[in-house]
């Protein structure tokens, strides 16, 4: 059924791409060769077709929210591909405009990251947070000179959610499986179209209209029968207006000037020692009169206040089997008492708080926080540390595995009952663990940031290192 829908969907983006070129030909001479679009426009179609394509359609099988982003993102990859098609007909302009010209797609980029804020407490979040976090990607026309590395950084971003989706629907339910590998391929063909289209950036035309903001704007609907007429010629180009008598005369009296040689400085006055600044200081704080029209300067904008953060209200409630924790600005003594063992806990954007959840329960995820305390008595399952910064952490009973990911200062306080906790880490720093001695004390034990990877013959062998000095 996937691959029937699929199909679906690549035939009617070849419809399309005909239809298209056949209004392109309708006004054209007899016998001539229709307009047709750019190299590197058609490979981006069949970037379109194919994994864009399938993951659409797999989108729609799931439903839902999942389907809802997935039309959002059909807007912005067909954006795109009217940016690259003004591209490919027009010069490169000035970086104001060029701005203008990225802002369908940039617009769309901000709706799909919006949408996912919108619905956190939708069973599908992990599925949003993939895109959210890998959307970005779609920047790479303004980037320069390495879009394509650029691309594979946003694609490991989402990569952490597309795990916990695999993860979850691994024996579930197969088509996510299939979603997952549909949408990750989109990344990975276009990391291919890049590299051999736009390896330093986008190509633009060395012939042709210099871009504006209009040309790139929402493509146009297929032409439906035969093309309308050529529209009119526009008017000729101004003339450069005929050089005045003034001018002339201007210019003769230059080079007669010019003619005088060394005669030329005879006009010049003497200047006293009395009107020398280095010989009379008292001029120095005048400054210089200026006896003719002051010059002339472009009036500049005064640059623009920053808008305002949109701050949303606190929250610490249960919403189904999850405990919300969000928005917390400055609030000490936060408590969660009556859980269950089916329960999570998920906080996000909490700054200088505390929270100590009391019980026994699934799993914590802490996402965004900073400075925030988090104190806990059991976790079956997992604590999960993701984008946040100066956290700190203590266990008063037990945690089988504690994640930290992209995170800045994670202090990590084990009980004698979690000393067997396993700590899982990547792409952070400032990470240290603190075991209790037999006298009560903590030590700290920093975790390891540098490694080194040794090929023993047979495979890759990495060790921990420390920094001499």
């Amino acid at each position: 059924m996937a691959e029937l829908a699929s199909l679906v969907q690549r035939l009617e983006v070849a419809v399309g791409r005909l239809e298209s070129v056949a209004g392109g030909s309708g006004g054209g001479p007899a016998g001539g060769s229709p307009q047709g679009v750019s190299a590197y426009v058609e490979a981006y179609d069949a970037l379109i077709s194919g994994p864009v394509g399938q993951y659409l359609s797999l989108s729609g099988q799931i439903g839902g929210d999942v389907q809802k982003h997935a039309e959002m993102m059909k807007k912005a990859f067909t954006c795109q591909r009217q940016f690259l098609a003004t591209a490919s007909g027009s010069q490169k302009p000035s970086d104001a405009v060029l701005q203008s010209v990225l802002s369908p797609v940039s617009v769309i980029i901000q709706e799909v990251q919006d949408f996912r804020e919108k619905n956190r407490s939708s069973p599908l979040f992990n599925h949003l947070s993939a895109i959210s976090e890998s959307v970005p990607a779609l920047g790479w026309v303004a980037v320069a000179p390495k879009p394509g590395p650029f691309v594979k950084e946003m694609q490991d971003a989402a990569t952490f959610y597309t795990n916990r989706v695999l993860k979850d629907y691994k024996e579930k339910d197969k088509k996510h499986v299939d979603w997952v590998r549909a949408y990750l391929s989109i990344w990975n063909e276009l990391q291919g179209y890049i590299k051999q289209h736009h390896t330093t950036g986008v190509v633009w035309s060395k012939t042709g209209p210099v871009a504006c903001a209009a040309s790139a704007g929402a493509p146009r609907p297929p032409a439906v029968g035969g093309a309308p007429p050529p529209p009119p010629p526009g008017p000729p180009p101004p003339t450069c207006p005929a050089s005045s008598a003034g001018d002339d005369v201007s210019r003769n009296l230059l080079f007669a000037s010019l003619n005088k040689g060394a005669d030329i400085t005879k006009g010049l006055k003497h200047v006293g020692d009395d009107q020398k600044t280095h010989k009379n200081p008292a001029l120095k704080p005048q400054g210089v009169v200026r006896s003719g029209p002051k010059p002339f300067t472009s009036s500049r904008p005064a640059p623009a206040a920053a808008a305002p953060a949109c701050a949303h209200p606190p929250m610490l409630a249960l919403d189904g089997k999850k405990w919300r924790v969000e928005n917390q600005e400055g609030a000490q003594g936060l408590m969660i008492s009556d859980t269950e063992l089916k329960q999570v806990v998920y906080a996000y954007k909490c700054n200088k708080s505390t929270l100590q959840v009391k019980g026994k329960l699934n799993s914590i995820t802490l996402d965004n926080c900073k400075k925030l305390g988090l104190v806990f008595d059991d976790v079956v399952g997992i604590v999960e540390v993701i984008n946040c910064r100066d956290v700190k952490i203590q266990v008063m009973g037990k945690v089988p595995t504690i994640s930290i990911n992209k995170t800045d200062g994670c202090h990590v306080y084990l009980s004698t009952c979690s000393l067997a906790c396993e700590i899982i880490s990547a792409k952070s720093s400032e990470m240290n663990v603190l075991v209790p001695g037999e006298d009560g004390e903590f030590s700290e034990i920093p975790v390891p940031e540098q490694f080194k990877t040794v090929w023993d013959g047979k495979k890759l062998v990495t060790t921990a290192t420390e920094i001499a000095g």
